[in-house]
């Protein structure tokens, strides 16, 4: 598709949800991809601005890389197909499953594909009976944020309701997750076609907010190192994942490979981050495949409906 053919391009950031600051990075980031391929694109933060100004400002097309709640949960999604405007990424229905860690869970479950055992937790848990059932390491997770925020890896028994406040401080809905000791992965997707698996190395295995963005520490193999089969296995468990849930665009999978080779998915980001520490410009770079063409690609795709 040709640069003309792209049209008017809105580039979303910003928004209002607690990933903003990660928002804004993104959004930057693509935004000079784009203008340096000669791209018609504008920045566009809707906390500033009604959506209904991307109509008036006759856009042809969205960026859309606002993360967490209104702009990765469905609800950007929903305006833009209101408005006709075509944007990049899943649909409203896979949009809202997927920021729903809990029941993107369930339906994987019901599917047969593997993921961790969970519980939701509120005021009224048996923190005591969590730890029997999950045992620990738990991690504990406010069920529609990203990017960790809000999550704890809890060590002791005592510190479950501590986790749980903390979490229920971003999010009513809050999920105990057992831990899966073993490599941590991401793996990305463009269309039909899974990246290169990214594996993760955290300073003391914790992958937080604060080392996925700002650690120099953390470390990133790419390729990953796990044999051909094992990492072409995870890339089908990844793509029939999203492909359950309706995914479409692009997006990236987070996973873990437990004893023998087990893997385990644990969610999947349907508007991942695009900063200098984001992990499937990195897996695109490991396919040959710049930035600037990554966002092309990406931008290529967006549709209505």
């Amino acid at each position: 598709m040709s640069v003309k053919e792209l049209g008017k391009v809105a580039v979303l950031m910003g928004g209002t949800s607690a990933e903003r600051e990660i928002s804004l990075l993104s959004g930057n980031a693509v935004l000079a991809a784009l203008r340096r391929r000669g791209v018609d694109a504008h920045a566009f933060d809707p906390r500033d601005r009604s959506v209904c100004e991307l109509k008036d400002g006759n856009f042809d097309r969205a960026f859309i890389a606002l993360h967490g709640r209104g702009g990765e949960d469905g609800t950007i999604q929903g305006a833009l197909e209101t408005l006709g405007i075509a944007y990049t990424g899943s649909g409203v229905m896979a949009s809202a499953l997927a920021m729903d860690k809990w029941r993107t869970k369930m339906i994987w479950q019901a599917a047969g594909l593997p993921t961790p055992r969970c519980s939701v937790l509120t005021k009224d848990t048996d923190w005591d009976a969590v730890v029997r059932e999950l045992g620990l390491p738990i991690f504990v997770k406010p069920v529609h944020e990203g990017s960790s925020v809000g999550a704890t890896k809890v060590t002791e028994a005592a510190q479950l309701r501590p986790a749980w406040e903390l979490a229920a401080h971003y999010d009513s809905l809050v999920l105990a997750e057992e831990f899966i000791a073993g490599a941590e992965l991401t793996c990305g997707f463009i269309g039909e076609e899974a990246l290169p698996l990214v594996r993760i190395a955290a300073p003391g295995g914790n992958y937080d907010y604060q080392n996925k963005y700002f650690s120099d520490e953390t470390q990133y193999f790419c390729p990953s190192g796990l044999p051909a089969a094992t990492e072409h296995l995870l890339q089908d468990v990844v793509m029939r994942s999203a492909r359950l849930l309706g995914c479409r665009g692009w997006g990236r999978a987070d996973l873990m490979l437990g004893a023998g080779d087990r893997p385990y998915l644990l969610e999947i980001n349907t508007s991942p981050g695009m900063t200098g520490h984001s992990l499937v410009p990195m897996a695109a770079r490991a396919a040959g495949i710049g930035f600037e063409d990554l966002v092309l690609r990406i931008l290529a795709l967006a549709r209505l409906g």
